[in-house]
This record gives structure tokens, C-alpha cells and sequence, in this order.
């Protein structure tokens, strides 16, 4: 099982074991899938602690290798966002094409 909670954290550099920034984490990641909401990806789904699973979220869905990349993005600015302006600059631009790339999967198709 692959734990969403666990990997954004292993995206952002901590251990599954700290877990001071849990709230806060768990907080964006959950504004984060209500974006993805609003761009066709799950319904209203959201996380309480490390037990949820990408499988839970998005199945088997190949498709959501996208997802999970927005994810970590998305929360690393909102958790840690970079002290550069053009690192959060390209992370934005990243962010945009992610969107558009996952606008494009989702819409209109059956998941």
C-alpha cells in the first residue's frame, strides 16, 4: 500500500516517523484533491492520517501518475515553497501543465 500521506512527505524530505507537520500536511494535501475535485479527479475525497492509499484515490488508474505528481507539487509549495523566485517559477508552470494534462485525461472520459 502506498500511503499518500507517506510519499508527499517523503516528497517534501521527512520521515514517515516525524510526524510534527502531520495537521498542516494532511490540511493542504486535502485542498490539494479538492482542486482535483474541480478538475474531474474523485469526488469530495479527503484524507484523516497515513492509512489512506493512492489506490484508495485513483485505483489502479495509470492516469494518475499525474496525479500524484500535482499532489506533491501543489503541497511542496503551500508546505515548503522554494526561497527563488524562478524555482517557484518553474514549479508553477509545472503545476499549470500538470493541470492541463490532467484536464485533458480526466474530462470527458470515464475513469
Amino acid at each position: 500500500m502506498d500511503s499518500i500521506l507517506t510519499s508527499i512527505k517523503k516528497l517534501l524530505g521527512i520521515t514517515e516517523e516525524y510526524e510534527h507537520f502531520d495537521a498542516e500536511i494532511i490540511t493542504h494535501i486535502n485542498t490539494t484533491l479538492a482542486i482535483l475535485a474541480q478538475l474531474g479527479v474523485g469526488d469530495g475525497f479527503a484524507i484523516t492520517d497515513k492509512s489512506v492509499t493512492w489506490n484508495d484515490f485513483i485505483g489502479d488508474d495509470p492516469r494518475g501518475n499525474f496525479v500524484k505528481s500535482f499532489v506533491g507539487l501543489k503541497v511542496r509549495l503551500l508546505f515548503d515553497p522554494p526561497q527563488s523566485s524562478a524555482v517557484k517559477e518553474a514549479m508553477e508552470r509545472t503545476l499549470s501543465e500538470l493541470e492541463f494534462r490532467i484536464n485533458v485525461e480526466f474530462d470527458g472520459r470515464e475513469e
